[in-house]
């Protein structure tokens, strides 16, 4: 599991030195997890790559117990929110506001990606 946990680790802080490197307007977890995901497919076509943590599940294993305590990530947040409640109590109708406008918006653009990416289909199925 230490071994899983290691490669999900480097993953993390391979993607935050190219994030930082590169100066790239994205979070470096998230090019971390882009290149734990090839890795587990190159994994997977290339049993040579299959070895030590690689093998038989072991980092999907050591990821489904991660996410199984999940919620105690939300502890350290629920604590600064409680911290900064006068803060809240400032400018807790215009935080309101940015999240209600936020998940609209995060809403028509999947709606709309949905529609596009259907249409595209949809045309690709009825040309010979």
């Amino acid at each position: 599991m230490i071994a899983s946990l290691s490669v999900i680790l480097i993953c993390q802080l391979i993607g935050e030195v190219i994030v930082r490197g590169l100066r790239l307007p994205l979070p470096g977890p998230v090019i971390g997890l882009a290149l734990l995901f090839a890795l587990m497919i190159l994994r997977d076509r290339f049993t040579a790559l299959a070895r030590g943590p690689l093998r038989e599940n072991a980092v999907e294993g050591t990821a489904k117990g991660m996410l199984a305590h999940l919620s105690l990530l939300f502890v350290p947040a629920g604590v600064g929110v409680v911290q900064n409640l006068d803060l809240l109590a400032q400018r807790g109708v215009a935080i309101a506001l940015v999240l209600a406008a936020s998940v609209v918006v995060t809403l028509l653009v999947t709606a709309g990606t949905f529609l596009i990416i259907s249409r595209l289909m949809v045309r690709r199925r009825q040309s010979p």
